[in-house]
């Protein structure tokens, strides 16, 4: 059974910098993309950053420049660095995986529990 643990959650106040991090368990053969999405009350799930396994990068832009994803192929790890931290980036934050479980099965996503993050003075 596949497991994706969050940890690093938290309060935090503005300009606050916080580390989540996400662990991934189980039979893994491979993971492809790894990511961050974020939901905020009444609003959408948004994917905040991704990283492939080669470590090609992506952002949404409202976090261009303050958030650094980076991943521990051998840990099966992914991290998500935040730094100068608003109010509107409070949200519940998702790990996600894309990934298989043996040789030549389809790839699955999978999502962690989510942990929160408070933006608040």
């Amino acid at each position: 059974q596949i497991q994706l643990v969050e940890s690093g959650g938290g309060l935090v106040q503005p300009g606050g910098s916080l580390r989540l991090s996400c662990a991934a368990s189980g039979t893994i053969f491979s993971i492809n993309v790894m990511g961050w999405y974020r939901q905020a009350p009444g609003k959408q799930r948004e994917l905040v950053a991704a990283i492939s396994s080669g470590g090609t990068t992506n952002y949404v832009g409202s976090v261009k420049g303050r958030f650094t994803i980076s991943r521990d192929n051998a840990k099966n790890t992914v991290y998500l660095q935040m730094n100068s931290l608003k109010p509107e980036d409070t949200a519940v934050y998702y790990c996600n995986a894309d990934l298989r479980r043996n040789w030549g099965e389809v790839v699955h996503h999978y999502w962690g529990q989510g942990t929160q993050v408070t933006v608040s003075s």
